[in-house]
């Protein structure tokens, strides 16, 4: 049923950031179905000459290689394969990276729901399947879980899990509505294209997908991003809320969240001084005085608490592709 849909509408093009990927983008490319109508190979500017090895050994009419002249990164790979593949005048990209941990076979299900209207972007979830979990190394899973609710604060999508997962598809026409130029190039791609999608109220869903994991060795050490990744999601956040609560639109959670924070602050200034001036000074603080810090700390809680409930209601529910057919 999908493979019928597939040949009639749309065009697919998948997109393969190539970065010392030689022992396994043979098969990859190989075991692309013949749902795809282009398959675009960035070599960023490879030390092992990737974009060579497929010229060479990779015969495949519907495959292009394209070569960056300077390393930019999965984003900055990506990013050149978008641009090739809507000239090329494809409806949808799906990204694949090539070091062969993500099956090809599924990329009629990543489409399935933007054929049908379901989605504007769709994306990997490696924690769908709970039988499956233990197959991932320990600290990877901490490290996932831990940018998972990062992602969910700063990107606003909180019905999603696996951030850092690039096996993703996204409608042409949606991915037109990005800021490309904007857009992390690093290890930060994945998170940050989460935050623009939602800049533009585009519609996510996770594909459960199981993890894999064979003698390919990931360039991404979360152990050693969390950090960067911590700052970048709060600047993303803060970007977010404003663009989102004060500048596009305003509305009761905008009431909320500044009554929430300016209570929380007056609470813990107010309290923390006259707490501090009481060890200092031995005279004990009156009934009323700790009230105040006390009621100030729990009514801006109580606000914060009910805009983080409107945030969490807010994330997107109809397709942005829906709204740009013409």
């Amino acid at each position: 049923m999908v493979s019928t849909q597939l040949r009639e509408y749309p065009k697919i093009a998948v997109v393969i950031p190539c970065y010392r990927v030689k022992e396994f983008i043979a098969e990859v490319i190989n075991n692309i179905g013949d749902e795809v109508s282009y398959i675009f190979a960035v070599d960023d500017f490879c030390p092992d000459n990737s974009g060579k090895y497929i010229e060479e050994n990779i015969s495949d009419k519907r495959l292009k290689v394209l070569y960056n002249q300077k390393n930019l990164g999965v984003g900055g790979a990506v990013m050149t394969g978008y641009h090739a593949a809507i000239e090329a005048g494809a409806d949808i990209i799906v990204k694949v990276d090539g070091d062969g941990q993500m099956d090809p076979k599924l990329i009629p299900i990543f489409v399935k729901s933007i054929i049908q209207g379901e989605a504007d972007y769709t994306k990997g979830n490696r924690f769908f399947d709970l039988e499956h979990i233990h197959k991932m190394p320990k600290l990877r899973v901490f490290g996932n879980a831990v940018l998972s609710l990062m992602n969910k604060i700063s990107s606003g999508y909180w019905n999603i899990f696996d951030p850092t997962n690039g096996y993703t598809a996204i409608s042409v026409k949606v991915a037109k509505k990005l800021a490309f130029a904007k857009i992390s190039n690093r290890y930060f791609f994945e998170s940050d294209m989460l935050f623009r999608l939602n800049l533009i109220r585009a519609v996510i869903i996770d594909i459960p997908m199981d993890a894999k994991y064979g003698d390919e060795k990931s360039n991404l050490v979360i152990s050693k991003v969390i950090g960067d990744f911590l700052c970048k999601h709060c600047k993303n956040f803060l970007k977010r809320i404003f663009y989102n609560y004060f500048l596009r639109d305003m509305s009761l959670a905008s009431i909320e969240l500044v009554l929430g924070v300016t209570l929380l602050l007056f609470g813990f200034t107010f309290g923390g001084y006259h707490w501090i001036n009481t060890l200092f000074s031995g005279v004990v603080n009156t009934a009323g005085t700790v009230m105040i810090a006390a009621i100030s700390l729990i009514a801006g809680l109580q606000f914060i608490l009910a805009f983080l409930a409107y945030d969490i209601a807010s994330v997107p529910k109809y397709p942005l592709s829906r709204i740009l057919e013409s």
